[in-house]
């Protein structure tokens, strides 16, 4: 069973307010109280006894200090920026294995979280976005893709690789090539509306699956990698369990946010391999 970590952060905080609130509300006015007893019943309170009769229990202590801590990171995750790291290999050239990233979550609304539902809407996913999103078919692992169809659009994806969206040719232009792990892999240039970025394909899989095209339903989106012959995204997904004409679609309620800096790139962690940051800056 994977962990989910931001309802571990939610119960945390909560259980930390919890303990500064009972604190505040009834144990510390019983120590004023104490204290206050003790002192009248003396000439000359010694401090080491009015030191012990306000010490609070280790309990409140330990949730006082971690209180504030804990709601930062949980404000900030939440409804600022959320750190991952890239497991695969789907998103290359854009994205290596051991990039990490920043994900901002408010570009596409603000949501509470764990129920992950958007309260304060900002802004929509754009053609050409590198969102990370919650898998449709298991919501506790995240992906990475860019988004290709919007609610409405008309996505088809050719045998020879050839990209349309509305019955538009999506362009590219070779720029290079470089070894792959079978053949020689040749990278593009992908012009994706407005957004210019670089795509990966293998040689030597130079048939894709057979033709085909997909409809996105309203409030989902069509996601693929820029690793096109190596990922695992809208054109191969595959669920009983989804409806037939949202198969392969990315629900609205299934978004993350919007990818758009690597901070660190880290392929080996561990102490012979140090992090690198030659590939930070922004995510096109």
């Amino acid at each position: 069973m994977s962990l989910n970590f931001p309802l571990l952060l939610v119960i945390a905080v909560a259980v930390c307010g919890l303990l500064a609130l009972v604190d505040l509300l009834f144990l510390a006015p019983r120590r004023r109280a104490a204290i206050a007893t003790y002192e009248g019943s003396v000439s000359q309170p010694e401090n080491s006894v009015v030191e012990q009769l306000n010490k609070e229990p280790l309990l409140v202590e330990y949730g006082k200090s971690f209180f504030p801590v804990l709601f930062i990171v949980l404000v900030l995750r939440s409804f600022l920026v959320e750190p991952f790291q890239i497991p695969s290999g789907s998103m290359m050239p854009t994205l290596e294995v051991g990039d990490y990233i920043l994900v901002n979550k408010f570009s596409y609304g603000i949501r509470l979280p764990v129920i992950d539902k958007k309260v304060i809407p900002i802004g929509d996913p754009q053609r050409g976005d590198v969102m990370v999103f919650r898998y449709p078919s298991d919501p506790s692992v995240n992906y990475i893709k860019r988004v290709i169809g919007l609610p409405g659009d008309k996505i088809r994806y050719t045998s020879d690789k050839q990209l349309y969206v509305n019955d538009q040719l999506v362009s590219k232009q070779l720029v290079g090539a470089e070894p792959g792990s079978l053949d020689t892999v040749q990278l593009y240039r992908e012009h994706l509306g407005t957004v210019e970025h670089m795509i990966r394909e293998e040689m030597s899989r130079y048939r894709a699956p057979p033709d085909s095209q997909w409809t996105v339903p309203a409030g989902h989106y069509f996601m693929m990698g820029d690793n096109r012959d190596n990922s695992n995204d809208s054109r191969y997904w595959d669920d009983p369990n989804i409806p037939k004409d949202m198969l392969g679609m990315v629900p609205d309620q299934n978004i993350v946010g919007k990818a758009f800096a690597v901070w660190m790139s880290w392929p080996e962690p561990k102490l012979s391999h140090l992090p690198s940051l030659s590939r930070v800056g922004l995510i096109k």
